[in-house]
């Protein structure tokens, strides 16, 4: 009996499970069945695996503290997602999770649904796809909440979120009037107050409205149940204060995040004492208490993630208060703790910049730069200002380089060979005791070579290279493993010192010589030779026109550093010592007159008059009929305008070459360039000069030029612009086959008239007579044209004419009468032929084709 009765039980269970899962028989059971397997089934698996999402969406966003704070931390990708893709796995389970629950719990009765869960599946929904970055999907999903469940009680939640994806799809005031509406409408409390006050507060944002935003801010931080959200909107608070210059209430609300203490993440503490210490007033507050606070900062552990923040505001601190050391040492605390923050690197890099560039430490303050740069992102606004600070250092740094070096070339050729002697056994002292501790390191090495465990050891047994375990211990809990890599460094990079930039060649050996002339003589160096002080005398030049020419490229160092300290960077101490230090340094003539015209100007800005006039008598006396010595004599001249001047010289050749003079151009190109050497002006007439002699003698006279020129001048913009044309441009030219002449490809053609030799007067006449006639042809607009063709052929060409044909019967387009003015024999030509012509000469060539 007992058997059968649970049989039957069992039966009758089964039947009224499976009478229970009907979606469509309205009866308690049915709905409570339901309910219960999608609250407690798969909306929780769904809810779970949203959590799991957000907090994956949270670790991976940086919150950029440099600037205000958005509301919700969630990052937007702007990477295309297909159909079917997802960004993050867990979202794409929740969506499932909802699907399920929509599809399988769902009871759509007569048009209503009787499953009290289904707003809160389509709210899953909605948000899954929200946090997955599909927001038109997720609008729908909450756009059908407010259609389908106008009674749910989740309707205020849904309307929230609708406004959230409004946001993101920058529908901002279409937002704040559905939420502003919300507010009026329904009493809110608590979290839905909160979030719809925070979110209508990020629509401000978006619209600029600050002071509206800080409104909804108070509103929101007092409502919320989460000490998390308290503290973000509390910092925020004191962010937009602070934009609007109210620092007293920018503070009191950073203290409002300070009291939540570990109630909050530490980040907003630890950011909130750093912005009230930015706000600090350095001429009335208490600056031991600004230090003190500092100081426990920095010294409390619990603050050792946010150490690469602290350190950098200590360094600003030190900074206002002119304690530039300490600054720079928190600046370099603060980029050797590795920070995440690339703003904040690039914030410690600029400034330490700036400090060695206003120190005139151009050379450093170009390294620094230079990590500035690698630090933000690539063409943005902050990247291209610093660029320009950087390219404006390119000339001095380079210039230093070179007077460096042969500074130091030169003082060994002018040492006495005892100093000689004696200054490379020092530098072999110095060689030896590092070879001496890398031979013992690298013994070290050898001899417990393949170790890798801890104490070499492992349950106390001695390992030897090839143990199973050994790879799963770590390499740096072995001392010997440690010294075998750091011994392999030195072999690499040399001895170098715990610093940044530490992989700038400039950081390894110091000597009288440049690091890379070092390195490279070490190199080739042998085991004998590197400790023999007559190995390096014997590197030293040692005749006279190597040395003459090391000592010609000093000097020109020598004037341009003079020149970009003058007028780049108004540096006059700087510029006067270079040209000095010039005309000591037995300088070539061409570089005597204008350095004293330098010195001459610099001594007037710096008010020193006695030496002013000095120069100046000097400059009148001894060089009466130079252009300087006109200028001291008449000063109205540089105010206004002076045909004599580089500039006006340049325009008035720049209009000789427009006019096809380019004998005259390369003529006078060549006097004005000596007439003028080292100043900036002369770059620009060796490109015109280049310019001229393209077009007068082709293509390979043009591409010496150019190199030249790139060569020469490579760091001015000219010398750039070439290199750029010998890259890009002349590739291109390079091609001098003609192209085959076809009515269906070529489309345009020239009828070519050649004289040689022939005089301008003569030309004009042609010319002009060549226009009256081309008025008399009827239906075809032609015109006429002048070209250079070298220096004794010029080209007369009429242009216009589309049909190969009707141009190689020009003639038979004019009447009697013209025929009789016009008798100079001509040649048709297209135009992507004509233009090989000009480029590569090759007129000769041309005709020997059969195109006419």
């Amino acid at each position: 009996m007992k058997t059968s009765f649970k049989v039957i039980s069992s039966i009758v269970l089964c039947a009224f499970l499976l009478g229970s899962c009907s979606r469509k028989k309205d009866k308690f059971i049915n709905r409570n069945f339901h309910a219960i397997a999608t609250e407690f089934n798969t909306l929780y698996n769904g809810y779970i695996a949203l959590e799991q999402g957000r907090n994956n969406l949270n670790e991976a966003y940086f919150d950029n503290y440099w600037d205000v704070l958005p509301i919700e931390r969630m990052q937007v990708f702007e990477d295309i997602v297909l159909p079917g893709q997802s960004k993050n796995e867990n979202f794409t389970r929740a969506e499932e999770k909802a699907a399920k629950a929509i599809q399988k719990h769902s009871m759509n009765i007569s048009g209503k649904e009787k499953n009290p869960q289904m707003d809160e599946a389509y709210l899953l929904l909605g948000k899954a796809r929200y946090f997955d970055q599909r927001f038109i999907p997720s609008l729908e999903a909450f756009n059908y909440i407010l259609y389908k469940y106008p009674a749910s009680d989740k309707i205020n939640q849904a309307k929230v979120w609708r406004e959230k994806t409004n946001i993101r799809l920058d529908n901002n005031e279409l937002a704040i009037k559905n939420l502003k509406r919300l507010l009026f409408q329904e009493e809110l409390e608590g979290q839905d107050l909160a979030d719809a006050t925070s979110i209508l507060a990020q629509a401000y944002l978006n619209t600029k409205s600050v002071d509206s935003a800080i409104t909804q801010l108070e509103i929101a931080s007092n409502a919320t149940k989460s000490n998390d959200e308290r503290g973000r909107y509390r910092f925020i608070q004191g962010q937009l204060y602070n934009k609007l210059g109210y620092k007293d209430s920018a503070n009191i609300a950073f203290d409002k995040v300070i009291e939540l203490n570990r109630k909050t993440p530490r980040i907003y503490m630890i950011t909130a004492h750093l912005e009230k210490i930015k706000n600090f007033d350095y001429e009335n507050a208490n600056k031991l208490e600004a230090s003190e606070l500092l100081a426990e900062l920095e010294e409390n552990r619990e603050n050792r993630p946010f150490l690469d923040k602290i350190y950098h505001q200590i360094g600003e601190y030190h900074l206002n208060n002119n304690s530039d050391s300490l600054a720079v040492a928190y600046y370099n605390k603060s980029l050797r703790t590795n920070s995440k923050d690339k703003l904040l690197k690039a914030r410690n890099y600029e400034i330490l910049g700036d400090m060695n560039f206003d120190a005139s430490v151009y050379a450093d303050a170009g390294k620094y730069y230079d990590s500035t740069m690698s630090s933000l992102v690539l063409n943005s606004k902050p990247y291209r200002v610093i660029k320009r600070k950087r390219d404006n250092l390119e000339d001095v740094i380079y210039y230093e380089a070179i007077a460096k070096v042969n500074d130091s070339i030169l003082k060994l050729v002018n040492l006495p060979e005892m100093e000689r002697v004696a200054y490379f056994e020092n530098f072999i002292e110095v060689l030896k005791i590092k070879a001496k501790e890398e031979k013992e390191k690298a013994e070290a090495a050898e001899r417990n070579s393949g170790l890798v465990t801890v104490d070499n050891k492992i349950d106390g047994q001695p390992v030897r290279a090839g143990t199973p375990n050994q790879a799963t211990l770590f390499y740096f809990y072995n001392s010997t493993t440690v010294a075998y890599g750091k011994n392999q460094f030195v072999k690499i990079w040399g001895d170098r010192q715990l610093e940044d930039n530490w992989r700038w060649s400039s950081k390894g050996i110091s000597s009288g010589v440049s690091t890379s002339s070092t390195d490279a003589i070490l190199a080739s160096a042998s085991d004998e030779e590197k400790f023999d002080p007559q190995y390096y005398i014997s590197k030293i030049p040692s005749e006279e026109k190597e040395i003459d020419s090391i000592s010609k490229e000093r000097n020109y160092a020598y004037y341009q550093l003079g020149l970009i300290y003058k007028e780049k960077f108004k540096e006059y101490g700087l510029a006067k010592n270079k040209f000095q230090n010039l005309l000591d340094s037995n300088p070539e003539e061409r570089l005597i007159l204008p350095s004293k015209y330098n010195l001459y100007k610099i001594y007037q800005a710096l008010e020193e008059n006695d030496e002013a006039t000095i120069a100046k008598n000097e400059i009148t006396s001894k060089y009466p009929e130079s252009r300087y010595a006109t200028i001291i004599n008449n000063p109205e001249l540089v105010s206004g305008k002076d045909e004599n001047s580089p500039v006006s010289l340049y325009e008035a050749l720049y209009f000789q070459y427009e006019s096809q003079e380019y004998t005259d151009v390369i003529s006078k190109s060549e006097d004005y360039i000596n007439r003028f050497d080292g100043e900036p002006i002369v770059p620009k007439f060796e490109l015109l000069k280049a310019t001229a002699t393209g077009r007068l003698e082709g293509y390979n006279a043009y591409k010496k030029a150019i190199n030249y020129i790139a060569i020469t001048y490579a760091n001015t913009s000219e010398g750039k612009q070439a290199q750029n044309i010998e890259t890009n441009i002349l590739p291109k030219l390079a091609n001098k086959e003609f192209v085959a002449e076809n009515d269906s490809i070529s489309n345009n053609y020239k009828v070519v008239y050649q004289f040689k030799n022939s005089e301008p007067e003569e030309l004009s006449d042609f010319q002009k007579t060549l226009d009256e006639v081309l008025e008399n042809i009827k239906y075809y607009k032609l015109n006429s044209s002048k070209d250079v063709y070298s220096p004794n052929t010029t080209f007369v060409i009429v242009h216009g004419l589309k049909n190969g044909v009707v141009a190689r019967t020009f003639d038979q387009l004019l009447t009697k009468e013209d025929k009789q003015k016009i008798k100079a024999p001509y040649f048709v030509v297209t135009s992507t032929n004509y233009q090989i012509i000009q480029i590569h000469k090759n007129l000769d060539t041309y005709m020997h084709i059969d195109n006419n």
